[in-house]
């Protein structure tokens, strides 16, 4: 019986991992391949829209 949930445990640990690894990886790509040439314009804009707004919590006022 423990033997079968080390094996469960280890295959839901691959397949999470592989999971996660192949989102990562397939973001890379597609920033690569079909972000443009543009792709830094749109971070840029976001940061030059909020510049001037307030920043709210992580203020700890005692």
């Amino acid at each position: 019986m423990i033997n079968y949930f080390t094996d469960f445990i280890l295959v839901a640990a691959c397949v999470i991992g592989i999971t996660a690894v192949n989102g990562v990886v397939t973001n890379a790509i597609g920033e690569k391949w079909f972000g443009g040439k543009r792709h830094s314009h749109i971070f840029d804009q976001s940061e030059q829209i909020q510049s001037g707004w307030n920043k709210v919590g992580g203020n700890k006022k005692r």
